[in-house]
């Protein structure tokens, strides 16, 4: 059974940073690229950032670039989200995804974890 489980979210201030960590087990961790999603209150999930398999590759939504980096140790089947200069816009639920098309199909999701950004 895939899980993946986020923790490291809470309460920063503007400012402020936070890292979030996300552990996956039950899958080929190596093979799947690898996401952080965010949905703020009435609005739509977004996409954070990506990191390709081998973590060669990352991609940012804009609203990240600059302040957010995206890594993952597969070794340890974990990937990480450190968010620095923190907003409060930055305030949302956020999710780990894992996603891969070959050898087959996969796509799963985390339970999310909040963060806050408030003085």
């Amino acid at each position: 059974q895939v899980q993946l489980v986020e923790s490291g979210g809470g309460l920063a201030q503007p400012g402020g940073s936070l890292r979030l960590s996300c552990a996956a087990s039950g899958l080929a961790f190596s093979t799947y690229y690898m996401s952080w999603y965010r949905q703020a209150p009435g609005k739509e999930r977004e996409l954070v950032a990506t990191i390709a398999t081998l973590g060669g590759s990352t991609n940012y939504a804009d609203s990240a670039k600059g302040r957010f980096t995206i890594s993952r140790d597969n070794a340890k089947n974990t990937v990480y989200l450190q968010m620095n200069s923190l907003k409060p816009e930055d305030t949302a639920v956020y999710y780990c995804n894992a996603r891969r098309t070959y050898p087959s199909r996969g796509d799963y999701w985390g339970q999310g974890t909040q963060v806050t950004v408030s003085s």
